[in-house]
């Protein structure tokens, strides 16, 4: 296993780029999943079908599952179905604070100015699986969309034989009121554009493999999407109080996801880096999916970094914009204070990454590769639309008449002043 403490001032230009310019794999595939979806546009059920048999070496019938998630509500174990619940009750509370309110306001001088917000109809969330098990996927999409109002929220997910049913039961607890048992870039596709059994929609979220990513770079700008996320990270900020367990136990945890999991830890203690260390080759050791975990941490993008100072620690931070960030340091706050880029963030040492991953309330559809410098994660405002409403009354107008017709003069554009001229010269 590769990781070891480096000194965050001697990065060389190399080693610097691996871990700023964190890469999602989308341009080596984008020729193939291009053809895909064009393939799943034009040809529908009959590509899918297809497309299920080759990449996922499943022969599906009935491409409409919906039934399926109830009856697996019913059939799934009482203590998995009582964790879907609660983890369910939290992610809605948390997403319900989120709901934008509908404003007007008068003002003096006879202008009425307003915001209102309106959900999108439909609005398609794939999820990763086929026959593993991704439950929290489901929650941190789909609720979202039904708290803020969509009508129509349909699943994509991967096919199997049999389905895996702790899927199919958080789509029921969810709400999600149609499942389609098609995964991949052409699983996005159908979303995008229908096909006869598939009813297209709005907009696509969730996260997915480097395929999937392609497939939603391809679509856009025929449906909307939420973001281009690439492999999970982790960038865990360190003090001499850290406890170098808990940091190795959330690095690990990321790197279990996928080989091009990017786990990083960052601490001005050289005591805690060695111990961050240590831990990390005993705990990998021990899980069961040693050889995703290693290959993680032997990425480029994954060491412990030992910086000079806190404010060093903080500054890389800030500039690695992490999906995950977790600050383990005696005051986390001020640290915190100081970086404005991050997904979402994991304070204190029992604020593991997981909880977020499944059960505290907050969404893990987060960006990727820098993506928190632009966008937040996942959230009701992704599902909704907002409009904005005027009403000015005479004054208000005659008010406004001088500033309006000089600047569309200037612009040379003499319909726009005469239409407020011609409402005062009858």
């Amino acid at each position: 296993m590769n990781i070891e403490v480096r000194e965050l001032a001697g990065l060389g230009p190399d080693a610097r780029r691996a871990f700023f310019e964190r890469d999602a794999g989308v341009a080596e595939v984008r020729s193939d999943v291009r053809d895909i979806v064009e393939r799943a546009r034009t040809e529908g059920d009959v590509a899918l079908r297809e497309f299920s048999r080759e990449f996922d070496g499943v022969e599906v019938g009935n491409i409409d599952v919906s039934d399926a998630a109830e009856r697996a509500y019913d059939e799934i174990d009482d203590d998995v179905r009582e964790a879907i619940e609660t983890a369910a009750a939290n992610i809605r509370e948390f997403h319900e604070r989120q709901v934008p309110e509908d404003w007007r306001e008068e003002f003096d001088d006879g202008r009425e100015l307003g915001r209102r917000y309106r959900p999108l109809e439909r609005v398609g969330v794939y999820v990763p699986g086929g026959t593993a098990a991704y439950p929290s996927s489901v929650l941190m999409g789909v609720i979202p969309a039904k708290v803020a109002g969509v009508e129509h929220v349909a699943v994509a997910t991967p096919p199997a034989d049999p389905m895996n049913p702790v899927t199919l039961a958080a789509m029921h607890v969810a709400g999600a009121d149609a499942v389609y048992s098609v995964g991949g870039a052409q699983g996005i596709a159908a979303l995008a554009y229908g096909t006869e059994t598939v009813k297209a929609v709005q907009k696509v979220v969730g996260p997915g493999n480097k395929w999937v990513t392609a497939a939603k770079a391809e679509v856009r700008g025929d449906v909307d999407i939420d973001f281009l996320a690439g492999p999970s990270e982790v960038l865990v900020v360190a003090d001499e109080t850290a406890d170098p367990q808990f940091v190795a136990a959330d690095l690990v945890a990321q790197a279990e996801h996928d080989p091009n999991a990017s786990v990083v830890a960052v601490t001005d203690d050289a005591d805690v880096a060695d111990a961050i260390v240590a831990e990390v080759e005993r705990q990998a050791a021990e899980r069961e999916r040693t050889e995703t975990i290693e290959a993680a941490l032997e990425n480029d993008a994954s060491d412990v970094l030992l910086a000079r100072s806190m404010s060093e620690a903080v500054l890389f931070a800030e500039e690695y914009a992490a999906e995950h960030l977790s600050i383990q340091a005696d005051d986390d706050e001020a640290l915190l204070d100081r970086i404005d880029s991050a997904g979402s963030v994991f304070l204190g040492p029992y604020t593991p990454v997981a909880a977020g991953d499944y059960a505290s309330g907050t969404n893990h559809v987060l960006p990727t590769g820098a993506g928190a410098k632009r966008q937040g994660g996942l959230s009701v405002d992704h599902f909704v639309r907002s409009t904005t409403v005027q009403r000015l009354d005479h004054d208000a107008l005659s008010a406004l008449s001088e500033t309006i017709t000089t600047l569309a003069d200037a612009e040379g554009l003499d319909a726009h002043a005469q239409s407020v001229r011609e409402r005062f010269d009858q």
